[in-house]
């Protein structure tokens, strides 16, 4: 598959020298980590939204702090202070109960510190979606009788997700690309196994720049299925300007 790939690209004069599958394996983990950090950003973000938008104070003041914090804070400080927290935390309390050690594996981690860093973002981007619907929505829907949550699964979360599909893509892609980040504690992602390759071989930029072509491949694909969606989410609003 790489190999057709390259030959496209007019590189099929170079070889992957048996590091195909390797690659393939990177990209694969590359894929899953990134889809499901993006789902633990999704339902942070909703949650976060929603927590900034109350008018309880106990919701919204921890919410401000959370996307503060993480907005102000580079991604990689943070990766290892999380990463390193959670394993220093989780060894405390084993030792204390008598228990068993227990070691974070890098995907965990991977998953949950890219996921709770990257909800801050989409905690912006859904809040505000949320103040773009027209507050006069909301209010036929409850007038109608609808509950809080059907209002919002049936009125406020699709009219939202075409303001916020613009930010969902940005955000995507930014979380594919920092997925490079978990390589540092020890995730085999498609970096690493670049960068492995790279070293074997002696030929590190080729094989990053075969690395570097996956990731466009991938963003290209995103961009298509985005485009679809916001299409999709769209529908209603062109007609309705017909």
């Amino acid at each position: 598959m790489l190999e057709n790939l390259l030959q496209t690209l007019g590189l099929s004069s170079l070889s992957l020298e048996g590091f195909g599958p390797l690659l393939l394996q990177g990209t694969w983990m590359t894929l899953k980590l990134s889809l499901l950090c993006l789902l633990v950003s999704v339902v942070l973000g909703l949650f976060g939204a929603s927590a900034k938008l109350s008018k309880s104070m106990l919701l919204r003041v921890p919410a401000q702090a959370y996307t503060t914090l993480i907005r102000g804070v580079p991604d990689l400080v943070l990766m290892l202070l999380i990463f390193y927290s959670l394993q220093t935390w989780l060894s405390d309390v084993t030792t204390l109960m008598g228990w068993e050690h227990i070691e974070i594996d890098p995907f965990s981690a991977g998953v949950v510190t890219l996921g709770f860093i990257y909800g801050a973002y989409f905690t912006e981007t859904f809040r505000g979606a949320i103040l773009a619907v027209p507050r006069g929505q909301k209010e036929a829907a409850i007038a109608y009788g609808l509950s809080r949550t059907q209002c919002f699964f049936h009125v406020v979360f699709p009219q939202m997700m075409r303001f916020a599909l613009p930010g969902i893509g940005n955000n995507w892609m930014v979380v594919l690309k920092a997925t490079a980040l978990v390589s540092i504690i020890g995730l085999a992602d498609l970096v690493k196994a670049a960068v492995e390759a790279g070293k074997s071989t002696y030929q590190p930029f080729y094989f990053l720049l075969v690395a570097a072509l996956i990731y466009l491949l991938i963003t290209t694909v995103s961009n298509h299925v985005l485009k679809r969606l916001e299409t999709f989410y769209s529908a209603g609003a062109r007609e309705a300007v017909r």
